[in-house]
Parts: C-alpha cells; sequence; structure tokens
C-alpha cells in the first residue's frame, strides 16, 4: 500500500473515493462543507432525510456525487463534535479502513488530517500516523499457511491525505514515512507471532534475524549457539532449554545509526517460541496461544526492522534469548537449583516461571554493550493481565524519568502502558532458604515479584521492563497477535534520537 500528501479542494482532487466527516446531527466537516458547496448541497440533501446521522464510526458510501472529481464519496460520522479527541479519532479512521477495503476503489483520498482534536493542538501530524497505522492493521491477513489463499483480495492499494487549508511541511512528510515503517515493523511481529511452534523455531528466529541484516546494511547480527552460552555460564537461560530438541539461540541485533561513542538503547525480548510450562505442565486449554511467547522477540525484531527503515540516528542494540520450554526426562524440575551468568544461584519452583530465566541472563549479557538504557520486553506473567486487562502493558523501571519517557511514547502512538511499583518491599516474596532467590514470589502481586526477580540483574544501567502478556495478542474470534509494543518502542527510540 502506497501512501502520500495531498493539498486542495476536496472537489477538485481525482480519486476512487473521498472521505469526508460529518458530526453527529448531520454537521458537515469543513473539507465536506467545501464539497457539499460543488456538489450543489447533495450531502445535505442525504443528511436532511436522514441517511447519515454523523454517529460515530458510522459510514455511507454514495456514488455518482455530481461536479466533483471522484468516483465515490464515503460519509464518516464522527460523533458528538464537543467530545472528539483521539478515542473518537482513532475509532472513526478505523472504520473508514474498513469500509474503503470493501469498496472497488483502487486508491482514495481522506480529508480527516485536519479535523479539530480535543485537547490537541497540530494534531496533523498524529492524525497522518494514526491513519497509516489503521490502514494497514484493517488491510492485514494471514493466510499463508492456508492451501487456497484469500480470494477476498482487496483492490485498494493507495491512500492520499488530504490537506484543505494546511500546507504540507517536512513534519508531516517524516510523520507519514516514520508511520510507514511503524507500520511495516508491526506486521512483521504479527507475522512471526502467528506462525506456529513448529514453523517459528528458535532457529527461524535466527535466520529471520540474519535476513534482517542482510537487507539493511546498518545492521549487524550474530547467532549465539549452546555451546556459548555454556562457556558465558548462562546457566539459568539454559536450564529452560534442557527439555528440547530444538537448540536455543541468543540473538543479537546491532544498529549502528549514531556516533560510535554514543552508547546504545539495548532492546531485550523473551523468544520462547513455545512454552509447555515444562514439568510445571499447563492446562491443556488455551496451550495452541503458547506459540506467542515470543512475541517479545517478535516486537525486537519489528522495532529493529522500523529503525532500519527510518535511519534513525542512533545506537540500538536488540538481544533476543530464544528457546522452547518443554517437558521431558531430562528437563529441570521444581527445586533444582541453577547459576545464573551473573553468578547468582536460582532456586527454579515453578518451570512455568521460565522466561525469567532466561532474560536474566540476557540481561546480564547486555552489559557488555555498555548501554544507555535496557528496555526488556517479554509476555512473562498471567497476573499482568489480571492487574491490566488487554489494554495497557505493565511498565516497571528503576528509574522513575525513564518509566515518564516511554509512558509517554505510549501516550503518542496510543500503544499504552502504565506504570507498576517496584518496590523493595516486595523482594523478600523471592527469598529461597537453598539459593539466592526463588524464581517465584507466590499468587500475591505476581507480576510485581516477576519484574522484582529481573531488577536484581540489572542494577547497573537505567533499565524498565514492559510485561505485554495482556497486550501482545487477542484470544477468541479475533485471535490474532497485535504487533504491540512496537509503536510506542519505536517512537521512544524516535525521541531518544531527537534528545541526541
Amino acid at each position: 500500500m502506497e501512501f502520500s500528501i495531498k493539498q486542495g479542494s476536496p472537489e477538485k482532487l481525482r480519486s476512487g473515493c473521498v472521505v469526508l466527516g460529518v458530526f453527529e446531527g448531520g454537521k458537515l466537516a469543513e473539507a465536506a462543507q467545501a464539497l457539499d458547496k460543488a456538489a450543489q448541497h447533495y450531502l445535505s440533501d442525504i443528511i436532511a432525510h436522514g441517511d447519515m446521522t454523523g454517529k460515530k464510526a458510522s459510514t455511507l458510501l454514495l456514488h455518482k456525487v455530481p461536479n466533483i472529481q471522484s468516483e465515490r464519496v464515503l460519509l464518516l460520522g464522527l460523533g458528538k463534535r464537543d467530545e472528539f479527541g483521539t478515542r473518537q479519532y482513532l475509532d472513526a479512521v478505523r472504520a473508514a479502513m474498513r469500509a474503503l477495503q470493501y469498496t472497488g476503489a483502487k486508491d482514495a483520498i481522506l480529508f480527516l488530517a485536519e479535523l479539530p482534536i480535543k485537547g490537541k493542538k497540530s494534531a496533523h501530524a498524529w492524525c497522518i500516523s494514526q491513519a497509516v497505522l489503521a490502514a494497514f492493521e484493517t488491510a492485514y491477513r494471514f493466510d499463508r499457511l492456508k492451501s487456497k489463499a484469500d480470494k477476498d483480495k482487496k483492490s485498494l492499494r493507495k491512500i492520499y491525505f488530504g490537506l484543505l487549508s494546511s500546507k504540507q511541511d517536512a513534519a508531516l512528510d517524516t510523520a507519514l514515512t516514520q508511520a510507514v515503517a511503524i507500520a511495516q515493523g508491526i506486521n512483521l511481529t504479527k507475522d512471526l507471532g502467528n506462525l506456529p511452534g513448529n514453523v517459528c523455531t528458535p532457529g527461524y528466529l535466527a535466520q529471520q534475524a540474519l535476513t534482517l541484516a542482510k537487507e539493511h546494511k546498518s545492521v549487524k547480527t550474530t547467532v549465539l549457539e549452546e555451546k556459548d552460552m555454556h562457556k558465558l555460564g548462562m546457566g539459568s537461560l539454559l536450564s529452560v532449554t534442557r527439555g528440547s530438541s530444538e537448540p536455543a539461540k541468543l540473538i543479537t541485533l546491532e544498529y549502528r545509526g549514531g556516533d560510535k561513542k554514543q552508547k546504545p538503547v539495548v532492546l531485550v525480548g523473551k523468544g520462547v517460541t513455545f512454552d509447555t510450562g515444562g514439568i510445571s505442565l499447563k492446562p491443556g486449554a488455551e496451550m495452541d496461544e503458547m506459540k506467542y511467547d515470543m512475541c517479545g522477540a517478535a516486537s525486537v525484531l519489528g522495532t529493529l526492522q522500523a529503525v532500519a527503515e527510518i535511519g534513525l540516528k542512533l545506537n540500538v542494540v536488540g538481544i533476543i534469548p530464544a528457546c522452547e520450554n518443554m517437558p521431558a526426562g531430562n528437563a529441570t524440575k521444581p527445586g533444582d537449583i541453577v547459576t545464573s551468568m551473573s553468578g547468582q544461584t536460582i532456586e527454579i519452583l515453578n518451570t512455568d516461571a521460565e522466561g525469567r530465566l532466561i532474560l536474566c541472563d540476557a540481561l546480564t549479557y547486555a552489559a557488555k554493550f555498555e548501554p544507555d538504557t535496557v528496555v526488556d520486553i517479554a509476555t512473562l506473567t498471567g497476573a499482568c493481565i489480571i492487574a491490566l486487562g488487554h489494554v495497557a502493558s505493565g511498565l516497571y523501571s528503576n528509574q522513575d524519568a525513564l518509566a515518564q519517557e516511554l509512558l509517554a511514547a505510549g501516550e503518542q502512538t496510543q500503544d499504552r502502558a502504565w506504570h507498576m511499583p517496584l518496590w523493595d518491599e516486595y523482594q523478600p516474596q523471592l527469598d529461597s532458604n537453598f539459593a539466592d532467590m526463588q524464581n517465584i514470589g507466590g499468587r500475591a502481586g505476581g507480576s510485581i515479584t516477576a519484574a522484582c526477580f529481573l531488577a536484581r540483574f540489572t542494577k547497573d544501567y537505567r533499565w524498565a521492563h514492559l510485561d505485554i502478556a495482556g497486550t501482545a495478542w487477542k484470544s477468541g474470534k479475533d485471535k490474532g497477535a497485535t504487533g504491540r509494543p512496537v509503536p510506542l518502542l519505536t517512537q521512544y527510540l524516535i525521541n531518544c534520537a531527537g534528545k541526541k
């Protein structure tokens, strides 16, 4: 799908479909008023007859509107004008993109970027960015493993963003370019998440990282094998993969877009390509969804691809500990004690609390890059879903300033997170009689104690942890990976590059 920006009056621009807003009560948005005047009040007559009320996210497709260049007009309900904020805009633009997919239009021009967003000044760039993400989201299909491809192919190929009164400037072009890169990164993350565990193995993730390096000269990929991890003393990570016949991989991607002396931002993504729970076996119901336990790793790959496409002036490192967690005769048992790369010993009371076991060694390994900041991303705890549902990702950090930076990036992209406590009062729940710590802290505050566990390996640098267990994928009839938190992470890195 191609995107660009056009300036001009809607009745004069040729397209397969022009999209115009209507507020509740039949009040036409500014661009719609201009087209209505040229069409001799054709739109006003339609509204007067009650065919379009302006109800939020409603649509009405019109053909053969007189005195205009476009083949079709799509009227889009915006809801109440005095309540039209970010949520209303997102609902409306998604409705428009869904409706456009089912027209015969090959291209469309949307006059939505200049709508007045409550609480936002000069929101044109934001509106364009969110519309691009919505276009990719509604067009996304994962049917590569079906014997017959989806025959209902959509014809929409080009989307233009119309500007009635504003001048096209570099900021809008930049927003458009960055949004396309982020959307493509989201799609990569979705594709990897949606692949089954028998396809997307640790080796497959490694191959995808190597392919990314081939496609972008700014990226260097290194893959360490289990023998290399043994030499590094990664006893915690290796304890998770013991029961699997698939070899674990430690994947590192280095993007060098900044000065050589610039300390990198390191992203660490949990890459358990299938999680049975190990000896602490999970219930059978919905266990198929444990193919999504590598969505943290997928988001690192998606974010690195977006950063490389944008050409961000920043140094970024991605670290992906990839493995399976399987039951077997040689699998790690509850009560086993292992030694992590940091030298700290861990009593494993539950083998299904494996994400923190691979992340702790990866976080220790991250220190070798002398990072400015480290952010780990993981589908870590069901407890985070109980706490926050499927709306916000859980955010923990050893520095409040870093947490605020990530929260701000989430607000910018509507890929939101919520700041959770990381207080020392929770740490005693991880005390062990036989090792330096145990890998679970009980049911109370499960997401918090998991973060507290990781905090014990991140004392030497700025660090944040994103628990995406509730946001990385959807269940039910809409089952599939969401691509989160690629928008948050990429926007955070864009903001970091701006500060540099």
